[in-house]
């Protein structure tokens, strides 16, 4: 994950800002200037670790006098009792630093660990796992990175990256027809980004297949459903190689069922927005003045 972007800093500014206000108040009165401490960083579950260059940063930020030797990087699997990473340096800067640097990294840790459970429940079917926009505000770009450390992919990115049109679009614009229409009259030489349509049945499937779409979204279909769509987009004329892609309320014990021959995409809001924190501590030891 790259740091060196005009966001990252901004966002761990932001966030240091937030918890330590006008000072560290209790570090302040109860630590000795001078003090320094070692410890480790310690997964206390298993899971996928995203986020290190990000907790690194943090404790950088606050102060570059602290020294961090890095066990795991991201993408790594790890088991109870693993060692991160050594963290050493001025107590008072390590316990700074530490709530902000902990919150990156579990939550990102989270949203990897969950993807990876994901991507081990499809393993074999050839279908890729994706996220979505459902993503915690500012954070979309970081959060999006731990779904590749968890072996997920990235949908797209934003509004701006891909065509996506959603059952709102059609209902606005009257119908599937409508929306293309629309499209060529402000685009006539086509919109120059990948096209996806969601469908809410076989009726609205047949008419997008009419379109140049790249990507058909069938969104709350059942499996039968799903079969049903698969065949009627394989079956269908088209110069374009249209990617099926599946979505919808899918969770972990329901995702295995829609990971059928034909379908190229699974795509899972939770990865982002339901994922629980992996639980990973910092211990310290004092070493004194």
């Amino acid at each position: 994950m790259e740091i060196s972007d005009a966001v990252l800093p901004a966002l761990i500014r932001q966030a240091l800002q937030e918890d330590i206000g006008s000072g560290d108040i209790t570090s302040a009165a109860t630590i000795d200037a001078g003090h320094t401490s070692s410890g480790w960083m310690v997964a206390k579950q298993a899971g996928i670790l995203s986020g290190m260059p990000v907790a690194k940063a943090v404790f950088k930020r606050v102060d570059p006098e602290i020294e961090m030797e890095v066990a795991f990087t991201d993408g790594c699997q790890l088991q109870p009792g693993d060692r991160i990473c050594k963290i050493s340096g001025p107590t008072s800067s390590i316990l700074t630093a530490e709530r902000v640097a902990l919150n990156f990294l579990q939550h990102l840790s989270g949203i990897a660990s969950r993807t990876a459970l994901f991507v081990d429940a499809v393993a074999g079917s050839g279908v890729q796992i994706l996220d979505t926009r459902k993503t915690t505000p500012g954070l979309r770009r970081l959060e999006k990175a731990a779904v590749v450390d968890g072996g997920g992919v990235n949908h797209r990115m934003g509004l701006y990256d891909a065509a996506m049109i959603k059952d709102n679009h059609v209902d606005a614009a009257g119908s599937i027809e409508a929306v293309f229409e629309r499209i060529g009259s402000k685009f006539p030489d086509g919109i120059g980004l990948p096209v996806i349509v969601e469908v809410r049945n076989l009726e609205e499937i047949n008419s997008a297949l009419q379109q140049p779409v790249n990507r058909i979204l069938l969104d709350n279909f059942t499996p039968q459903r799903v079969q049903e769509a698969i065949e009627a987009v394989r079956s269908a004329e088209s110069e374009l190689l249209i990617e099926i892609e599946v979505s919808g309320g899918i969770t972990l014990e329901t995702v295995a069922s829609y990971a059928l021959p034909g379908v190229d995409y699974i795509s899972v809001g939770s990865l982002t927005h339901s994922a629980p924190a992996l639980d990973i501590s910092l211990g310290l030891v004092a070493q004194g003045a």
